[in-house]
């Protein structure tokens, strides 16, 4: 069984992966609007950098980039100033973890807007929207519904990511039950730690479904 001290010690881990996961959807969701609108830009500088940013992103681990942003960065810094910089491991998590973010959720956006019909743009300019008008007002809001479910997986996936942030000196919920495990040679420690995680990876698999269903009703309806 379990202290207190070890149930409080698991009780910040898993507040640590929840926020570090909750942070991440949020930010990578705002910017990823703005990227995806950029890859879909007929402007060639929008395009070409949000492409870059998709594609390196996308391209390397998130592994790497929470190494270049915690490790590396400073160093560079440093090399360049002749100045000491050092980040917080949380607020290296949080931005590491939010870019990455922002370019699955791009991809996730971009397609999603792409699947709806080009006469919505078309009729939306025909009334005297502008570009930013039609997309606010009319394509984006009917991508909701087809974005729920892709948007819940890379929430879920955010999550069990999170265990990464051990190495940059953070205690999440897996380091935490780990340190206990290599205290005192017990494995049960691991088994608290995957019960935690599917607890919270079906409460999010459960409430996008129930959003997903909702937001079905209201588009039939509006049909």
């Amino acid at each position: 069984m379990l202290n207190q001290t070890q149930l409080w010690a698991i009780f910040d881990g898993t507040v640590v992966t929840v926020e570090i996961a909750i942070v991440a959807i949020i930010l990578g969701a705002f910017f990823g609007v703005i990227v995806a609108l950029g890859r879909l830009s007929k402007n060639k500088v929008a395009n070409a950098v949000s492409w870059f940013y998709i594609w390196f992103f996308r391209g390397t681990p998130l592994l790497l980039q929470l190494f270049i942003i915690y490790f590396a960065i400073p160093i560079i810094y440093l090399d360049s100033t002749g100045m000491t910089f050092n980040i917080n491991p949380m607020v290296g998590a949080f931005i590491a973890f939010s870019l990455n973010s922002t370019a699955y959720l791009a991809e996730i956006i971009r397609a999603a807007i792409e699947s709806i019909d080009s006469g919505q743009m078309e009729a939306a300019k025909a009334l005297g929207m502008s570009y930013r008008q039609a997309m606010t007002k009319i394509v984006i809001p009917q991508t909701f519904k087809r974005l729920v479910a892709p948007v819940g997986n890379e929430f879920i996936m955010l999550l069990k990511d999170t265990s990464l942030v051990s190495t940059i000196a953070l205690f999440d919920l897996l380091r935490t039950v780990k340190t206990m495990a290599s205290s005192d040679g017990n494995w049960i420690y691991y088994v608290y730690a995957a019960a935690i995680y599917l607890f919270l990876t079906t409460i999010i698999q459960v409430a996008f479904d129930k959003i997903e269903k909702k937001l079905g009703v209201y588009e039939r309806q509006g049909n």
